[in-house]
């Protein structure tokens, strides 16, 4: 019978490259939902109506964030590929042009959202009391798009170079202005959830300029034109589409989510929005080996060593179910206490307390699935990485109504219900993407990956 783990923890041969990059991705992940924890609970001594447009806005620009990860996630397997061949200038110059693309996009983004922003707030279903709040902070927070893109796109890029540390630097120093600004603005100048918006302004665009400074540097070494190559942001983008249907069918499972929370009532989203934080915070420390594994796969196939990229990512995995196991622990741990410092409602305290023992079942699972995730990213398998994407979303709407439908308004049960019809969705998640990893499929070797013929041809 094998071994249920290849080796004790931190005995693997593996385990050093792996928490060179996870160790530091893994506090530059958590920073940011922290941070945003730290909004929530500034906000939520405002009032209930404050917190749950919080979370119904929160859950807009999310979404606009999401449907852009490619420029992160696809800019690391690109960058790391070409990094692993030791074609350095070429994974930069990727990564110039990703920047460039994260600045148009963030443009359009404004230009396109910011008159449709009443429209976004109401679709979501928030209530009359929440919807003024929710209006206020989207107006203000999306003028941070571009900044918030263009960082995106240079944390891909340092990472591709296997550098998780500068990563983690502008991280902290981002957040932790957050954190200042956001106190000062809410409560000192008495602005109120528009304070917190504009903290979120301020400290986004900070980190973006680090961004810009610090790949403008490498691709000066490296002999890179820093200027804009039309057919490179046109590959950029071609490369991105698979994992964009991908963010997509991830953010209407979201989105969806939301929107039944909202129309269960003001303490049901309330509750939501925090359990959803909550959450958020421990998928993005378990997808730190997941990005690790990205930079890590796209290196191996770079250099044509598939063998080496199977072992890692059995290890990986095996990472993965432990870290579950541990945040599950933990979530059970803290649940007596989790609401305390986002709400003075009891109903809403009470619900975030039956909702966390489902989250913290969901553990386990969810660390398998994100690091099988960032594996497939990293190997370039955008395409079935949309596909199943489409298809987990079918298997969750079904759920998700059916709750709609069949609790009503106020029940006790109906979130804790939503939040069972969201771990049906990490389980598909969790069986398509085992069944892929399992195949060979996924283990190209070279320094192009998939989506990269026409760059190949400008070069």
């Amino acid at each position: 019978m094998r071994k249920l783990l290849s080796a004790p923890p931190f005995r693997h041969v593996r385990d050093a490259e792996i928490f060179r990059l996870a160790v530091p991705t893994f506090f530059a992940l958590i920073s940011e939902p922290l941070f945003l924890l730290t909004d929530s609970a500034v906000v939520g001594r405002l009032g209930t109506a404050e917190l749950a447009g919080l979370g119904v806005a929160s859950q807009v620009l999310l979404t606009f964030a999401s449907l852009c990860i490619f420029l992160a996630y696809g800019t690391t397997s690109a960058v790391a590929r070409r990094f692993g061949a030791g074609d350095i200038p070429a994974g930069i110059r990727h990564g110039v042009d990703g920047l460039w693309l994260a600045l148009l996009i963030g443009i359009g983004v404004i230009a396109v959202f910011l008159p449709l922003a009443p429209w976004l707030i109401q679709s979501l279903g928030a209530s009359d009391t929440a919807a003024p709040h929710a209006l206020t902070y989207l107006r203000i927070s999306l003028l941070s798009t571009p900044a918030l893109l263009i960082t995106m796109a240079g944390t891909g890029v340092l990472r591709g170079l296997q550098d998780a540390r500068s990563p983690l630097l502008v991280a902290l120093g981002a957040n932790l202005a957050n954190i200042v600004l956001c106190v000062t603005f809410v409560f000192g100048f008495g602005w109120g959830i528009a304070g917190s918006a504009w903290s979120t302004v301020a400290a986004q665009t900070a980190g973006a300029a680090v961004y810009i400074v610090v790949v403008g540097r490498a691709a000066r070494r490296n002999g890179v034109a820093i200027a804009p190559s039309s057919a490179g942001l046109r590959a950029t983008a071609s490369a991105g589409f698979a994992l964009f249907v991908r963010t997509v069918s991830m953010r209407i499972v979201l989105i969806v989510t939301t929107a039944v929370a909202a129309r269960l009532g003001d303490t049901e989203v309330a509750a939501h929005h925090v359990a959803f934080q909550l959450w958020t915070l421990l998928v993005f420390a378990m997808d730190a080996i997941a990005i690790a594994g990205q930079s890590i796969i796209g290196r191996y196939l770079g250099a044509g060593d598939a063998p080496g990229a199977r072992a890692i990512t059995r290890r990986m995995v095996e990472w993965g179910v432990l870290s579950g196991v541990a945040f599950l622990l933990l979530v059970l741990a803290v649940r007596p206490f989790a609401a305390l410092p986002f709400t003075t409602d009891p109903e809403v305290g009470a619900l975030i307390f039956a909702v966390l023992i489902i989250v913290a079942l969901l553990q386990p699972l969810s660390g398998v699935v994100m690091v099988l995730d960032g594996i497939l990213m990293g190997a370039g398998d955008q395409r079935y990485l949309a596909w199943a994407g489409v298809w987990t979303m079918l298997a969750f709407l079904p759920c998700a109504l059916l709750v709609l439908w069949a609790t009503p308004q106020g029940s006790p049960y109906g979130l804790p219900a939503l939040w069972l019809a969201y771990g049906v969705w990490i389980a598909a998640r969790g069986i398509t993407l085992a069944l892929r990893a399992r195949g060979g499929a996924w283990l190209v070797t070279g320094a192009a990956g998939p989506g990269d013929r026409e760059r190949q041809r400008s070069d």
